[in-house]
């Protein structure tokens, strides 16, 4: 039964482990979200792995070498537990692409609950039980909020965890 498998690349060498895995006849998944990157003072948006240095196989691994892998130019290795690679749990793949939009990239967006403007609350951190209002999705993963703070709003930076709907 064919699985998809994870194996962690060398850095920043998806692209380059991706492409040798194709010409070794593995089917390959890359996924890839849209970021902003400004670079002296030119503001471009560029593809990159949702997932840094990891890409996803599929294989029949049960039945097929899999230690080819491990010697594919851009791999570090397998994700394996007990010296046997882990299996992906089903799903996750068919979620991720369902959520691409027709470049291929994942739209992140669509995992954020809140819509801007509406009212989250900081569940934890330097500002727990403070309310306002959702602002951004930041490129390192972190939420934007807008709080009322010594009579202006500040804009700070939490992980996403910690932010919650507020009615």
């Amino acid at each position: 039964m064919t699985r998809w498998y994870v194996a962690q690349t060398q850095a920043n060498a998806e692209r380059k482990a991706e492409f040798n895995l194709l010409r070794q006849g593995f089917e390959c998944y890359l996924p890839l979200f849209q970021r902003r990157r400004s670079h002296a003072r030119k503001i471009e948006i560029v593809s990159r792995p949702l997932f840094p240095r990891y890409i996803f196989i599929r294989r029949n691994l049960e039945n097929e070498c899999w230690r080819a892998i491990h010697s594919t130019i851009g791999i570090c290795h397998l994700v394996c537990q007990n010296e046997r690679p882990v299996p992906v749990p089903e799903g996750v793949i068919e979620s991720l692409r369902e959520l691409e939009d027709d470049k291929g990239n994942v739209n992140i967006a669509s995992l954020i609950p809140f819509g801007i403007g509406e009212k989250v609350m900081i569940t934890a951190g330097a500002f727990a039980d403070q309310v306002g209002s959702f602002e951004r999705l930041c490129v390192d993963g972190k939420i934007s909020v807008l709080l009322e703070l010594l009579g202006r709003q500040v804009a700070v930076h939490v992980p996403a965890s910690v932010v919650t709907a507020r009615a």
